[in-house]
């Protein structure tokens, strides 16, 4: 694994050619532009204003859409605990509007993946060859952004996706109570 920087991480995510696949396992972030600030308003009570959030979402959202009109594939199976945590409670909203944008995203309870093989860490797996990690600090921020190329790395990360995937909800069909 080679360290790389969230530029690095991000060129990949604009120029990957078909297939983008995505594999969260925590229940707590605090890792996009002003994610932090948003997440703790709501906590402390502040009401959702969904203009607001979908003017935050625009930009990924409009990538999502003008990738998918080009024939390319998100796809996003988030593990949660259940009762879901303050903050993927928090997100679901926004989970909703990923997938009206175009991304594929599945809800995993955390309790069917007990017989799953599952990496250390996040990823994002780029065209079946490339696969991106987070580490994150104990205060839930990205530390460290790994790069793997390795062959037997990116099978275990495609194996391990699509058995969480197996397994997920889609987004429209998961209710969170």
């Amino acid at each position: 694994m080679e360290s790389i920087s969230a530029d690095d991480r991000d060129e990949l995510l604009r120029t990957f050619r078909e297939e983008a696949l995505h594999l969260e396992l925590r229940d707590v972030y605090a890792t996009n532009g002003g994610e932090v600030d948003k997440f703790a308003a709501w906590k402390a009570g502040e009401p959702w204003d969904e203009a607001d959030y979908r003017a935050w979402m625009r930009p990924w959202c409009d990538r999502i859409r003008a990738d998918t009109a080009n024939g390319k594939t998100y796809r996003t199976a988030k593990v949660v605990s259940e009762p879901l945590s303050d903050y993927h409670r928090w997100g679901y909203p926004l989970a909703g509007m990923l997938h009206e944008a175009g991304q594929q995203v599945r809800f995993v309870p955390r309790r069917l993946l007990s017989a799953v093989a599952l990496p250390g860490n996040d990823f994002w797996l780029l065209d079946r060859t490339t696969a991106t990690f987070n580490v994150f600090s104990p205060e839930h921020e990205v530390c460290d952004r790994q790069l793997s190329t390795d062959p037997d790395v990116i099978e275990f990360c495609l194996t391990s996706f699509e058995a969480v995937w197996k397994l997920g909800v889609p987004q429209p069909e998961y209710h969170p109570d």
